[in-house]
Parts: C-alpha cells; structure tokens; sequence
C-alpha cells in the first residue's frame, strides 16, 4: 500500500512537472501560433511522454534510446501543434531542448554533490548514494529553477527569432543539437559505469564527486558556449543587417542628392527656358510646349511636394514617403522645422526620417486587411520643432496591437527594435540625444530629442 510520503512526492513531481510544462508551452506561444485545441493536445501528450518515461525502470530501455526518443517527441509535437516556419519551429524546440539539458544535468549534478557531501559528513556514510526521496527532492528543484528559466528566455531570445532566414536556423540548430548529444552521451557514459575515478583508492563517494564535478564542468562549459553562439549569431546577423540598411540609406542619399543638382541646374536654366516656352507659346506649338514642359519636369523630377522643412534632403524624403502613403489611402499630417544650424549631418537626417517614415507607413500598410476593417483611421503625423535648445521630433502613427504585451513602453528594450530603429538609435547616440516609444490605443509614437548646436542656442528661436 502507498505510503503517505510516497503519495505526497508523487503529487509534488506532478505538479512541477505541470509547471514545467507550462513554461514550455508559454515559451512556444510566445514566438509560435497555435489554436486552444492543439494547445491541450500538446499538454496531454506532453505530460504523458513524461508519465511513460517515468516508468523506464521497470523495462530495458537504454539511456541512449530514452533520450533520443524525448527528444524527438518533443520536436514533433512542436513542429505537428504549432503553426509557423518549419526552420523557426525547430530552433524554437532546439533551444528548449538544449537549455533544459543542459540547465537540467548542471543542478542535478550540483545538488547531488552537495547531497553526497551532506551525507558523508553529516551523517557519517562512508560510501553514500542519492536515492529515494533525496532523488526525488533533487529532481523537483530542477524543474523548478528549469521553469525559471525558461520564462527568463521567453523574453529574453524576442530579437534571436526576429526576422531570420532558413539558413540561419538551420546554423542555430545543427550545433544545438550537437551541444544536446554531447551531453547525452556523458549522461549515457555516466548510466553504465564510465565514471571518472579516482584512481580506485579513495571509494565509491570520491568515485560520484569526481564523476559529477565532470558533468558539472562539461555544462558549464556548454552552456556558456551555446549560450555565446546563440546570441553571437544574432549580433553578427544584426551588424549584417544594419550595415546592409546602411547601404541602402547612402544609395538613397546620393539619389537625392543627384536630383537636386537637377532641379538646381533646372533653376539656373530657368531664363533659357522661359524664352523658349515664350517662343512656343507665340507660334501656338502646344504639343511641343507641353512636351517641353514634361522634359523639364522628368529631368528635375519635379513634385508638388507641401513639405519645406529646412533641409533640401529632408523635403525629398518627406515628399516620396508621402506620395507612397496617400497612395495607400493613408492620412499624412507633417509639420516638420529643421533649424539651419541645427549640427546635424543631412544623411544623417535621412536615416532618422526614412527609417521612422518607413516603419511608419508600413505598420499602417499592415492594418488594411484587419484594423482598418473597423473603420479605424490610418495615419501618420510627423512634428518636428525647435524646443529650447533641442530639436524635438515626434511621430505617431496608427498599428494594429497582435500581443497585449506590445503596449505601453514595451518597445523600449532594444532588443525589441527592428534593424531600422537600431539605425535610429545609433544617429541619437552619435549627437547624445534621447529616444523614447509608445505603444497606447493601436497608436505608436516616436519622440527624439537631439541637442542643438551652439549656433542656434537663440532664444528667439526657442519655444
């Protein structure tokens, strides 16, 4: 008959487990999609994957099989359940599979040295063995320092499964698992008595703290080198992106650059030109007067642009994000005033105003097919102006809010941000100036705050 102790580390190892496997599923939810069915068929297996491996030691099933077979189990419940790319799926499950591993043999490594020390000291046993409760005990601490974890990755790993490619997966995943099959092994060399001894002089206790302090090192040595893949990979694949960004900003650049030498050539020519339309218009040419008419507005690349913000570079940016946006049905409001002498470069404000326009006008794109259904407005309002001796530059514009988790000052952790407003900040470091965002109500605002140079600290210029 069951014992009351028996009965009570029974219930406590199932309901850690249950934690366990909540922080499992909150961790696929939180970069993975799956419906509220799929969800309680993959607790249900879950847990009894885990039911059955628990009864491994009344059959023969080697360690090796075991682990090879939970973790392919957990693979496939996550790639069948959940919805999303496939490469994404399998790193997501890899790295799950990896930390717990790895987290996992570490502490119960470590807690049964300190079990084997507590025993041989404390209670006199010269050749001691964890077993029993002790085993259970130690079992259940890992769960829970697991489940802790876990949730700490969940919002720590948001930039590593942002915006990737198949093959940076498939480059996470194949070292992932390597580190997992790695530490299978030791665990296998462990279960069939490759222990590391001490020379067969010093006993059985000396024998498992030398064989555990292996095992400790082993993951410890793991985890920091997984750890430092992981989050190198990411850094390495964000400068990429950045610098690719980067290039694409100066192509613009030097694009606006080359159509207002034409528009100044056009305005130098001006006197020519109306001679010659004056011309025209006398002998009542009209199809050669408006065909001169539409060269000089394609070799100028001419707009009826509303925007005079101060900055020549500026107003050709503005005026193509808001031609792209009114194409859209998209509101544009801007009321933008860039002080002369405001020491800021003019590509460096291309970068500042095309990232935020850009992130901007796409976020209100991605309303079309759902928000914007509900009658809610899409729009986009930019205001820049000198604020004391700062320029100030905000703008807001409407998005549609998949996790309650985005409102608020969420996207203020950097690891959050996409590629163009790491951009963004890095033009906000370089002049020390200072950068906040929003998320409140489907509206996302942007506030930039750059000190102004010693040229335009005029109080007559200040608000």
């Amino acid at each position: 008959m069951m014992q009351l102790t028996d009965f009570i580390y029974i219930l406590v190892s199932v309901l850690c487990f249950c934690g366990y496997i909540w922080a499992n599923m909150r961790f696929c939810k939180r970069y993975l999609k799956i419906s509220k069915g799929r969800e309680l068929i993959f607790t249900a297996l879950f847990f009894s994957g885990w039911v059955l491996g628990t009864m491994n030691e009344q059959y023969t099933v080697s360690y090796m099989v075991l682990a090879m077979l939970h973790h392919i189990f957990f693979v496939g419940l996550v790639v069948l359940l959940f919805h999303g790319d496939v490469g994404k799926k399998i790193s997501v499950a890899a790295i799950l599979l990896t930390v717990t591993t790895l987290a996992g043999n570490f502490f119960t490594s470590f807690f049964s040295c300190v079990a084997l020390i507590w025993q041989h000291t404390v209670n006199r046993m010269l050749e001691p063995i964890i077993a029993g409760w002790e085993y259970s005990v130690i079992n259940n601490i890992v769960l829970i320092i697991e489940i802790t974890i876990i949730c700490w990755l969940t919002k720590a790993l948001c930039s590593v499964f942002y915006d990737k490619t198949r093959r940076w997966y498939v480059t996470l995943v194949v070292l992932l698992f390597a580190f997992t099959a790695m530490i299978d092994v030791a665990n296998w060399g462990s279960s069939n008595g490759i222990m590391v001894r001490s020379g067969g002089n010093m006993g059985l206790f000396y024998d498992q703290l030398f064989s555990h302090a292996e095992i400790i090192a082993l993951t410890a040595l793991s985890m920091f080198a997984a750890g430092f893949y992981v989050f190198g990979m990411n850094r390495i694949d964000l400068e990429q992106k950045k610098a690719a960004q980067y290039h694409s900003q100066v192509l613009t650049y030097k694009m606006l650059e080359q159509q207002y030498s034409r528009s100044e050539r056009l305005r130098h020519d001006m006197k020519n030109h109306i001679i010659a339309l004056s011309g025209l218009l006398e002998d009542k040419e009209w199809e050669k007067m408006n065909d001169y008419l539409n060269k000089m507005r394609d070799s100028a690349n001419l707009g009826t642009g509303e925007e005079l913000t101060g900055s020549r570079v500026v107003d050709a940016l503005l005026y193509q994000k808001r031609e792209k946006a009114e194409k859209q049905g998209i509101l544009w409001q801007c009321d933008v005033q860039i002080p002369k002498l405001c020491g800021m470069e003019e590509f460096d404000l291309c970068v500042l105003f095309g990232n935020i326009l850009d992130n901007a006008v796409n976020a209100c794109e991605a309303m079309e097919g759902s928000m914007a259904n509900q009658g809610l407005q899409r729009f986009i309002d930019i205001q820049g102006k000198t604020v004391k001796k700062c320029f100030l530059l905000e703008v807001k514009n409407s998005i549609h809010i998949k996790d309650k988790n985005q409102a608020g000052t969420a996207y203020q952790k950097i690891q959050h941000w996409g590629t163009g407003l790491l951009n963004v900040n890095d033009v906000v470091q370089k002049y020390n100036g200072a950068i906040n965002m929003e998320v409140e109500k489907n509206i996302f605002s942007i506030s930039i705050l750059i000190p102004l140079a010693d040229a335009v600290h005029d109080s007559r210029q200040a608000i």
